[in-house]
């Protein structure tokens, strides 16, 4: 078999559609039905012609008035079983559309939010948005009625051609004739329009991109007076979107157009020769009747499954993109047999000779040859300049991502053995900038640990120094705290994030600059609270406050994703090296020497 063109763009629409099959699956039952419906209604309409043979040469030429009556009640029972038919199709048709767009839709869903960090580091959260609405919007459609219009028209194409050549031999290989120059502009038009119908996707889900980033940071939009140029690349955006969708619908149009063209135009050459047949006395009245009718029929049929063609290479591309998300597979994943992790949970920590490359700054090491271990129930703060890898010493124990080199290990166990969900069910972390969901604030505390009681939740938020200004929203722990906590100020969400990692309980505790957005008097409270939380805990600590520091069992300075030192406050302030300057920073030295004084209100070293 010879490859061309059309059939590698065929395979290609297969290829893609394909794996959408198995969402049509489970409805089986409903897919018969509608297409028992649709078969009905396809036959009523066909049944028209040959009624029409029947009335014109029987009833107009022997001028009976009671055939007449009776075409009439014959006319009213097709009605009727067309009417029915066309419900049941309709509703059936757009009932499966809906409930696989939904079962799409949710499968991507379930299958993005397991995949790891690495992949949303190349992948922006608004295109994902854009195809699990506007693409699977598109399938939709075609599931749940494009597709079943064109099957009806498809029957109707086949039945009218069918009826064609029993009326008229002669006529109907007249319009055979007709059907390659038919065909043409649908694989011409047709492979343009697939193409510029991914080509609308990307930059309609370019767009969502834009407005998801620009629409969470409207405060600092705002701020820096950034609107206007935010306005103009927003509105280029949607220019180009809009470009690339009026290219496709020229192309579609077009392809319509031309099939209209053709398929009527024949129809008139056809009704031309079969009117010179009636007035030769070759064909009855009735046939030519019936034959016009069927060639209408088929006419219509044909311009209906151009516009189909439109339709499917528009949910080929959208079920491209949809099949690309549902492919994509977590690195970052439970093995067949994962190793158990001890009970009771003890929350030791080692990094053994680690070394790891974030995937979008490869580089550049994040940490090399890095090792550390923390003993159950001791307190260790990491301290380093920007970039020294802090941060990544807590993505790697929540095993956001796995080394290049090296181990981790919790309780004893390389996390890359273990099921990723069982490790981060025993640590809770407090990071810098909270996470706060739309929702009330029984949900947002009991976040990690959904069972919770409200006598629990409500402990956890006396322990974190929330209770009080929860309490003064006006539906109290019942309030909607805003999206992404909007209506809290930035302490107030930090405690939220400290009440919810109370409630949590875990073996070991992640502190990312735990109280930096607290004031003085809110920090005094939620350091007891801490202090509370990290009695007899494994505590990591990205150091922010001296207050945090001082109380570690042990401090490590980290420098270019190594140890370049640990001890205690006093050791490293007497070695003079990297950790006396970054606390220099916060605090005034007699000349450069002698012991720290912290103020009363501490300063910050950033991570």
């Amino acid at each position: 078999m010879v490859d061309t063109p059309e059939s590698a763009e065929l395979q290609r629409s297969v290829k893609y559609l394909k794996p959408l099959g198995r969402f049509l699956r489970p409805y089986a039952r409903q897919i018969a039905l509608a297409f028992v419906a649709l078969v009905t209604a396809a036959g009523t309409v066909l049944a028209f012609g040959s009624g029409l043979r029947w009335l014109v040469d029987e009833g107009f030429r022997s001028g009976n008035a009671a055939l007449l009556d009776e075409a009439l009640m014959g006319l009213f029972a097709i009605i009727a079983v067309l009417a029915a038919a066309t419900y049941a199709r309709s509703f059936l048709v757009a009932w499966i559309g809906e409930r696989v767009a939904a079962d799409i839709r949710r499968a991507v869903y379930d299958n993005v939010i397991g995949l790891d960090a690495g992949y949303f580091e190349t992948t922006q959260t608004g295109e994902v948005t854009s195809r699990l609405t506007a693409d699977t919007t598109l399938v939709q459609t075609v599931i749940g009625s494009s597709a079943s219009m064109a099957l009806r028209n498809l029957l109707m194409l086949i039945g009218g051609t069918a009826m064609m050549a029993i009326t008229s031999p002669k006529l109907t290989g007249l319009v055979l004739v007709v059907v390659p120059l038919v065909v043409v502009p649908l694989v011409v038009f047709g492979r343009r329009v697939r193409r510029l119908s991914r080509a609308t996707q990307d930059r309609i889900g370019e767009v969502g991109a834009h407005v998801s980033e620009s629409l969470d940071a409207v405060r600092t939009v705002q701020a820096f007076g950034h609107e206007a140029i935010d306005r103009s690349r927003f509105g280029a955006q949607v220019e180009t979107a809009f470009e690339t969708a009026a290219r496709r619908i020229r192309a579609r149009s077009a392809l319509t157009a031309s099939v209209i063209l053709l398929v009527f135009a024949a129809v008139g050459v056809i009704l031309w020769i079969g009117g010179h047949d009636m007035l030769a006395g070759r064909i009855t009245a009735g046939e030519l009747s019936a034959f016009v009718f069927y060639a209408v029929v088929v006419a219509g049929s044909v311009g209906a499954i151009s516009e189909f063609l439109g339709d499917l290479q528009r949910a080929v591309g959208a079920s491209e993109r949809l099949v690309e998300l549902l492919n994509v597979r977590a690195t970052i994943t439970a093995p067949a047999s994962p190793a158990a992790l001890p009970e009771p949970a003890r929350g030791a920590v080692a990094f053994e000779g680690v070394t790891f490359t974030y995937p979008s700054r490869p580089d550049r090491p994040a940490l090399d040859d890095f090792s550390l271990s923390a003993a159950p129930g001791e307190s260790v703060a990491l301290v380093g300049p920007s970039g020294a890898g802090k941060t990544t010493v807590f993505q790697l124990l929540l095993r956001f991502y796995d080394p290049e080199a090296g181990t981790v290990r919790f309780d004893g166990v390389d996390v890359r053995s273990a099921d990723p969900a069982a490790v981060r069910g025993r640590i809770g972390l407090v990071p810098q900038d909270p996470v706060i969901f739309s929702a009330d604030a029984w949900e947002n505390i009991a976040y990690g640990r959904p069972g919770a009681s409200q006598d629990q939740v409500r402990a956890a938020a006396d322990a974190a120094a929330a209770t009080e200004f929860l309490e003064r929203l006006p539906d109290g722990f019942d309030s909607f705290l805003g999206e992404k906590g909007v209506r809290l100020s930035g302490g107030q969400r930090q405690r939220i994030a400290i009440a919810r990692a109370i409630l949590r309980d875990p073996a070991l505790l992640l502190l990312d600059e735990a109280t930096s957005a607290l004031d003085a008097e809110s920090e005094k409270v939620v350091q007891k609270a801490l202090e509370r939380l990290m009695a007899d805990r494994t505590t990591l600590i990205i150091a922010h406050r001296l207050a945090t520091v001082l109380a570690a069992d042990r401090i490590v300075v980290m420098d270019h994703g190594r140890v370049v030192a640990t001890g205690r406050h006093e050791d490293l302030i007497a070695e003079d090296g990297l950790y006396a300057r970054l606390a220099a920073l916060q605090f005034d030295t007699a000349g450069g020497a002698g012991p720290l004084q912290p103020p009363v209100r501490a300063g910050a070293v950033r991570s």
